[in-house]
């Protein structure tokens, strides 16, 4: 049997090195977390000028860069496109994505990704001009509509028109900044994406006043985190990092009196607050993780008053389940 030359040799025992190696090891190894973002939508993920991030997922970035690293700041943001999103997560290039991808069943089985957990529960909707006159989706008929490429929002929307049995004018434009452009202009009559995102983009136009979001929600859009398959530890760090954010809604900790929960009579907020058991052992962080997250994030409702909120996008389904939303943290224990 021949044996291998020193450089393959080499190179076959670091490939399968760095195979085994865990995401977290990685992360902790390089000292930072790599984020994928979009840097376009306001509320959700935006750079500004100035370089300056800020959004709910940029929160969510920062939450678990608390948790791994006692550091909120310890993350780097790489903005995306919603071409290039999903293979920056195959291919390594980010080690976690926060940019408003809706989970499916494709997405979730068929490209190699999994999404530990659903931070914003949005639906599809449409923007148009109030110089248009309609009040409803279904006198759209003949409209010229801005639809980005790449994302369930191309076969939602071809969906919903076949079933009203009302025809459309398909404007693919994948930018943000052209899409206003084509609103402002003219050039389309309507811009159709989750209803976040049409809030975001509304704030962007030259007079928002004059743009309304139709009441039709047609689809469901899970949003949340994708990390790529194989790696079980990582994405129970993603999903209980944002449990976490959840919880301390639920139970009233926040960023300025987490402090105050140290001789709290609950032991679940003991066990979150790492006072009590050793559940960051079970996820390889610091059993503090989920005081690092409140103390320098602070819970979900925190979050999304300084982000969502101020532009005016309502909760609705993203409320706490004890006040008739979605939104439900496991039991920590």
């Amino acid at each position: 049997m021949k044996k291998l030359p020193y450089f393959l040799f080499f190179c076959l025992i670091f490939g399968l090195t760095a195979t085994m190696a865990s995401t977290l090891d990685r992360v902790k190894q390089r000292g930072y977390l790599k984020c994928g973002t979009g840097g376009r939508l306001m509320g959700m993920s935006y750079v500004d000028d100035n370089g300056k991030f800020s959004g709910m997922e940029v929160e969510d970035c920062r939450a678990v860069a608390a948790a791994i690293f006692g550091d909120k700041n310890k993350v780097k943001f790489y903005p995306l496109s919603l071409k290039t999103r999903f293979l920056a997560v195959q291919t390594g290039k980010v080690d976690v994505l926060f940019r408003s991808a809706t989970k499916t069943l494709s997405r979730d089985a068929a490209l190699g990704l999994n999404f530990p957990a659903i931070t914003w529960y949005d639906g599809q909707g449409f923007l148009v001009n109030k110089r248009l006159g309609v009040t409803s989706a279904k006198q759209l008929d003949g409209a010229a509509i801005c639809i980005p490429p790449g994302t369930t929002t191309e076969k939602n929307v071809a969906e919903y028109f076949r079933s009203q049995n009302i025809h459309y004018n398909p404007v693919i434009i994948e930018q943000v900044t052209e899409i206003e452009r084509a609103l402002e202009k003219g050039r389309c009559d309507v811009f159709t994406q989750d209803k976040t995102y049409l809030i975001g983009a509304r704030s962007a136009l030259p007079d928002p006043k004059h743009w309304i979001i139709l009441p039709e929600t047609i689809s469901k859009e899970p949003l949340g985190p994708a990390v790529r398959q194989g790696d079980d530890q990582w994405a129970d760090i993603i999903s209980w990092t944002v449990n976490t954010l959840i919880a301390a809604e639920e139970f009233g900790i926040t960023s300025q009196n987490v402090n105050k929960w140290k001789n709290s009579n609950n032991e679940e907020v003991l066990r979150i607050l790492g006072y009590q058991g050793k559940l960051g052992s079970y996820l390889g962080l610091s059993n503090n993780f989920g005081y690092n997250i409140i103390a320098q994030v602070g819970n979900y409702k925190q979050i999304y008053q300084e982000t969502l909120k101020k532009y005016g996008m309502p909760r609705g389904l993203n409320k706490l389940w004890t006040q008739g939303g979605l939104l439900y943290a496991p039991p920590f224990r």
